[in-house]
Parts: structure tokens; C-alpha cells; sequence
């Protein structure tokens, strides 16, 4: 049998790198098994102190398509040393690596015979963001790439500009060159922002595969985060403002009003919703200073931004707009959550219309008389109680301007989902019954299961909660539980389990304020617990 013909050498995987010994050699051979199609691998060490250099100059004696740039000064970013890479490029084609970062098999092929098909300047595919140590991938902005597809010019898929990473494309090298492409140089947070601009900006025909052609690892416990995943302080969500204006000004200047005005929607709804979310874990100083340079910066958008951006971004930025001060910090929390709720009380303007706050009555809340019953930011409060033998989860769901009472709820699905690996362990269905509480004017319904969390994987440590609410109408809403505390029902508790005898279990409060349950089999773990209560015992 004949073998097929050995595709081209046409491309060059630019791999950057500072202080990552550790990780850097993954990358570069990740690249280098990319087969054929790469002409060149080129790594540049960002002037690393660690062995970084070492290692990449070891691969390089055995490997004739691995050349290493030193520099010989640290430039404070990414930028930079992908401009370094863009320079000494001799191939067709570009695409670029961080080094703690893999590609998987097959993704240059894929995107090379996107590009050399469709003879288009850039092709794009799918990220994989791989959460470590876990090994769970979340697919980056899936709606861009479930279909393959040709985009003729960039202003007629306006969500492009959702995908701001530079690292799950490949470019034309002459495309980038000849219109002066660049990363910015130096210590610049955020330059994937600028430099995706600059490429939109350029009008360049565009490809677009469904196939996986970059893996992001996500080190959450690393000892020095990323640039995305460092926002503890202000200065990063400074610059992340100062990318995004640079990003839509360049847009704007080309005469790219859709894809500026999809930026900044863009920004609502994932740049401002993330950061309102972590709000409670920043000190009041932060909290302050952020709420003031927000408000400044969203004072430069049109109205029409604020209105195309969909709903949670767009109530956050206008409650920022109508108060000089923070104000209702936990109520925008989870409305920023993920799905967003809005949590009671509910308030009404002078024409009867839903408004946020008695405080805040400009800011109209009227899309939620309208808004599809699958998105309404529904509240569902739990407390779980854990016991040795059957836990019971109490639900409590609150009427949202008589939405909820008009669609009539029926049921509602309990399930817990391992963490890890996006799976259901265990599913319930109970019953809805109307509340007759004087402190809830509104309406409310509760739900009460049972579970045995002995039942449970044992081999999983983390456990979500995902409901979905049923009603008489047809629709249903899928949202998770907002995590409340009781007496006894955020804390560590010894359930039977049938296998191994005994089991810890924790209900908690997620960061985004979500009922989970951690779980750890075992006497050991029950142990632990008894040692820690008596140590508390003691210290008193």
C-alpha cells in the first residue's frame, strides 16, 4: 500500500517561555510531534533565572527544527518575545505556544489545511481550557467553532471578538508583517486583547474548525498564577480596562463599529460580570477604588453598548452607573453568578414595573416580565442536613414578579454532579408546595429531599449541585442553589456508607456562593475532623 505524501513544511510554533523549566520541554515537544507540517520550532526564553535555558538547549542539540532566543533582558511580558518569535519566523506560517501550555495531536494539520483550502490569513479552532490537577476541559467560547466555516470578513460574525487568544490560531506570516501586526511590547497585561484587535482590524479572511488545536492548563494551585488568573489586585483589573479600551479604539478607527460595539458587550458580560463576582474576596479598599475606576470607564460607553450587552453584565453596569458609591455588593454578586439569580427583595417604580432597588429606582429591571423562562435569574435557596443515614435537602424557591406563580411550579430534578469529571452521581425528583410565609409577600414554594450521600462515588471529592425547576406551562429552568446557613447545616458530618463503613461529608458555600458538598471516604478522614474538634476544645 502506498503511504501518503508527507504534508509540506509550512509552519512555525513559536513557543515563549520565562522561569517554566519545569513545564517549558512539554511544550516544545508538543509542538515538534505536530509532525511534518512545522518547518520550525522556536523558543524564546524571556531572560529566565531557572534552567529554563538549559533545557531548551539540550532539546535543541538533538532536535534540527528547535532553535532557542535568549534574550538577554527580561521584558516584563508576553508580547515582546512573541514579537522576537514573529521576527525570526521563515515559514508560512505562525502560531504561538506558552510554555506550560500543549498542543494537541493533530492541530497544526488541521489548521494548515483550513488556511491552505480556503486560502484564508488566519484559521482558528477550538481551546480546550484543562483545569489541573482534576484534568476537566472546558471548552473556550464552543458557539465560535461547532461549525466549520469561512468568514468572508470579520465584521459579519461580530462574536468573533469573544475569542481574544492569540494562541488557538494560525497566521500568515506575510499577512502579519505586511500590516504591521504586533503584540505590544513590555510589561502589557492583557496583550492578546490589542494584538486580536490589530487582526480583526485587518479584515482577513478567516477559517474556522471545530477541531481541538490548543490545550490551556489552568494551575489554580501554582505557586505563581497566571496574568488571567492573578486578580487579586487592582492594578490588574486596571489594565485589563486599559487593553479592552485600546482593543476598541483600534476596532472603532477601522471603521469597525459592529465589532466595537460586540466588544464592548463583551466586556459586560464576562470582563465586569467575573470581577463583580469576586468582589467578597477583596478587602473594602479594593472594593472601593475598583467600584470608582469602573464607573469611569463605563461612563464611556454609549448607551447603545450598555443595551446590546445581554441582561446580568448590563444591570451590573447600570447599577455602577446610578451610584457614586458601592452599593448592594452581595445582591450584584449573584447576579454576576453563573447562571445569575436575582435575589429578593423585589422591588417595583411608581408605574408598578420592575426596578433593582427602592434606592435605585432608574435602574428598569422590565425584561424580566418578557425574558424566556429558561433564562429568568430564578433564586432557589438550600440548606442540606446531613445525617448518618438519609441528608435532607430543603429547597425554597421565590416568586420573581409573578413570573414564577404564572408558569405554575411543579417539580424540580436534584442532581449531584462530580466536579472533576462533569458527571451525575445521583438524581431526585420532589414536589413543589406553596409557602404561606408573611415574610415573603412575594410568594415562595419549598422542596424537601432525601439523599444518601453514602451512595456517592467515593472516588470523588467534589460534589455540584444542578437543579431543574419544572412548571405546569411545559418550560423548566436549570440554575444551581444558593447556599444558606442553619443550625447544623454547614458542617462536617459522619454519614453511613455501605462499602467502607463511614463517610465525611461537608456541605459549603462555592465562591460564587452555590450549595456543594466536599466528601471524604473513610475513618481517616472522620479522624482528621475528631482531632481538629478536640484541638478547638483544648484551646479554649
Amino acid at each position: 500500500m502506498e503511504s501518503l505524501p508527507s504534508p509540506e513544511p509550512q509552519v512555525c510554533v513559536v513557543v515563549i517561555g520565562y522561569n517554566d523549566s519545569a513545564h517549558v520541554a512539554d511544550a516544545v515537544r508538543s509542538a515538534l510531534a505536530q509532525g511534518g507540517a512545522v518547518r520550525e520550532v522556536i523558543a524564546v526564553d524571556d531572560c529566565s533565572v531557572d534552567d529554563s535555558r538549559e533545557v531548551l538547549q539540550r532539546l535543541a542539540a538533538t532536535e534540527p527544527r528547535l532553535r532557542v532566543i535568549a534574550r538577554p533582558t527580561n521584558s516584563g511580558g508576553c508580547g515582546t518575545p512573541r514579537n522576537d518569535g514573529i521576527d525570526a519566523c521563515t515559514s508560512p506560517y505562525v502560531m504561538f505556544l506558552d510554555s506550560d501550555d500543549v498542543l494537541p495531536p493533530g492541530a497544526v494539520d488541521a489548521l494548515l489545511t483550513a488556511a491552505t483550502e480556503h486560502g484564508t490569513q488566519v484559521a482558528a479552532g477550538l481551546c480546550l481550557r484543562r483545569e489541573l490537577p482534576s484534568g476537566r476541559e472546558v471548552p473556550w467560547e464552543p458557539e465560535l467553532y461547532d461549525t466549520p466555516a469561512i468568514v468572508e470578513h470579520p465584521g459579519r460574525r461580530p462574536r468573533l471578538v469573544h475569542d481574544t487568544l492569540c494562541v488557538n490560531k494560525l497566521y500568515r506570516t506575510d499577512f502579519l508583517r505586511t500590516r504591521g501586526i504586533r503584540f505590544p511590547d513590555g510589561r502589557y497585561v492583557y496583550e492578546d486583547f490589542v494584538f486580536s484587535a490589530r487582526v480583526l482590524a485587518a479584515a482577513p479572511r478567516i477559517a474556522l474548525i471545530s477541531n481541538p488545536v490548543y490545550i490551556w492548563h489552568v494551575r489554580r494551585s501554582a505557586a505563581k498564577l497566571s496574568i488571567s488568573l492573578d486578580r487579586a489586585g487592582i492594578a490588574n483589573w486596571q489594565a485589563r480596562m486599559d487593553a479592552h479600551r485600546e482593543a476598541v479604539d483600534i476596532l472603532t478607527d477601522a471603521g469597525e463599529k459592529k465589532l466595537a460595539r460586540a466588544a464592548r458587550a463583551k466586556f459586560l458580560e464576562r470582563g465586569l460580570r467575573m470581577y463583580t463576582r469576586e468582589l467578597d474576596q477583596r478587602t473594602p479598599e479594593y472594593r472601593d477604588e475598583w467600584w470608582g475606576l469602573t464607573r469611569a470607564y463605563l461612563a464611556t460607553f454609549d448607551e447603545a453598548d450598555v443595551e446590546h450587552a445581554p441582561a446580568p453584565g448590563r444591570v451590573i453596569a447600570r447599577v455602577i452607573l446610578a451610584s457614586p458609591q458601592p452599593v448592594d455588593l452581595p445582591r450584584l454578586q449573584q447576579v454576576a453568578a453563573r447562571p445569575a439569580r436575582l435575589v429578593p427583595p423585589y422591588a417595583r417604580g411608581a408605574d408598578g414595573t420592575p426596578v433593582w432597588s427602592e434606592r435605585l429606582p432608574q435602574v428598569g429591571l422590565e425584561h424580566l416580565l418578557v425574558r424566556p423562562m429558561r433564562l429568568l435569574p430564578l433564586t432557589v435557596d438550600a440548606s442540606l442536613l446531613p445525617r448518618a443515614r438519609s441528608s435532607v435537602l430543603t429547597l425554597r424557591l421565590y416568586e420573581l414578579y409573578g413570573r414564577v406563580a404564572g408558569a405554575g411550579p411543579t417539580t424540580v430534578d436534584v442532581e449531584l454532579r462530580d466536579r472533576a469529571r462533569v458527571a451525575s452521581g445521583m438524581r431526585r425528583t420532589a414536589a413543589w408546595r406553596a409557602d404561606a410565609d408573611p415574610l415573603s409577600p412575594d410568594g415562595s414554594w419549598t422542596a424537601e429531599v432525601l439523599l444518601d450521600l453514602g451512595a456517592l462515588d467515593p472516588t470523588a471529592c467534589v460534589w455540584d449541585l444542578r437543579l431543574r425547576v419544572r412548571f405546569a406551562d411545559g418550560t423548566y429552568r436549570e440554575t444551581a442553589a444558593r447556599a444558606v446557613a442553619g443550625p447544623g447545616v454547614l458542617r462536617r458530618t459522619a454519614v453511613r456508607d455501605l462499602r467502607r463503613g463511614v463517610r465525611l461529608v461537608q456541605p459549603y458555600a462555592t465562591s460564587g456562593g452555590n450549595l456543594a458538598v466536599r466528601v471524604a471516604p473513610g475513618v481517616r478522614g472522620v479522624a482528621q475532623v475528631v482531632r481538629r474538634r478536640v484541638r478547638r476544645v483544648l484551646s479554649r
